[in-house]
């Protein structure tokens, strides 16, 4: 009897075993996984804007930390829709990719469009894939002060500004610049024009004067783009993935995509205002309109307007 017990247990622990034994033996091929990130919208410190979603410092830390401490994550996949926008967050995600690369691959996928700010987060990653007719580059910086001082005129709107500084209204819109305040207003461009030629050059591995003939603005297609060495390859989603495996060194790696978050109330409340804009028949450049307006643009944007 005692026997027939041994012989039970024994053939208990087998049949465990070789259920255990390849749950916690199961190949690497089989568990390594490239990540697709998708960052859509314009770049903001914000949740929201007029027209639409929003890449955000905050948002593209909180994909990037996931993705570093899952073990399994070997690569990323950043998959880039966006025309650019505020520089600071721009430089902010710019630098988050720069410091995650140097721990798993970073492989950028370009949707219809990357320009300007889009193209500005996209080019230190370690490889960039373009469609042929992807809409990237846009180098450059814009500024715009909205100056409504005779619209006010006309509506009999008088407007007292009190002021500390010898400078501090000249980006209310409320007056014409001086001579002197353009100035001041081109040199902060160009301060950060300098920037955005120094990234390109840094993450493209090409010198600044060469940057610098090729940031004139304009856009290029993707096909363009490779001839002009801003992007590595053309090919779809499905070719950055392979890249990024190849970068990884990995396999038949099992590929998870990342989800947008939720709505939280701030961004909910952002929709909203983008839904009613729509319902009341306004075009896309009514809306890109209303949020310059909103915004003013007073400090210099990576941003192309379409």
């Amino acid at each position: 009897m005692r026997k027939k017990a041994i012989v039970i247990s024994v053939v208990i622990l087998a049949v465990l075993a070789a259920i255990l034994i390849p749950l916690f033996c199961v190949p690497r091929s089989v568990v390594d996984k490239v990540v697709v990130v998708p960052l859509s919208g314009s770049i903001t410190a914000g949740d929201y804007s007029l027209s639409g979603s929003a890449i955000t410092p905050g948002l593209v830390r909180n994909y990037l930390t996931k993705a570093e401490k899952d073990t399994a994550v070997k690569a990323i996949v950043l998959r880039v829709e966006s025309p650019g926008g505020e520089i600071e967050p721009c430089q902010e995600i710019s630098l988050e990719i720069d410091r995650i690369k140097q721990k798993k691959p970073v492989v950028v996928s370009m949707a219809g469009m990357a320009a300007s700010g889009g193209y500005y987060i996209s080019a230190k990653a370690d490889k960039i894939v373009a469609l042929p007719t992807t809409q990237t580059g846009s180098i450059g910086v814009i500024a715009t002060i909205v100056n409504v001082g005779e619209l006010l005129d006309k509506l009999g709107i008088q407007v007292e500004t009190f002021t500390g500084g010898k400078y501090k209204d000249m980006y209310w819109g409320l007056r014409e610049l001086t001579a002197e305040e353009k100035e001041i207003m081109q040199g902060l461009v160009d301060e950060y024009y300098e920037d955005f030629v120094n990234v390109v050059a840094e993450g493209r591995g090409l010198s600044k004067e060469a940057v610098s003939e090729l940031a004139t603005g304009q856009i290029y297609t993707g096909a363009r783009a490779k001839e002009l060495g801003l992007i590595d390859e053309l090919g779809d989603l499905n070719r950055a993935i392979e890249l990024a495996e190849e970068l990884a060194g990995v396999e038949a790696a099992v590929v998870e995509y990342y989800q947008p978050p939720r709505f939280t109330l701030w961004s909910l409340l952002g929709l909203l205002e983008a839904i009613k804009a729509r319902i009341s028949g306004l075009s896309a450049q009514d809306v890109m309109l209303l949020e310059i307006l909103n915004h003013s643009y007073r400090q210099p944007v990576f941003l192309y307007l379409s």
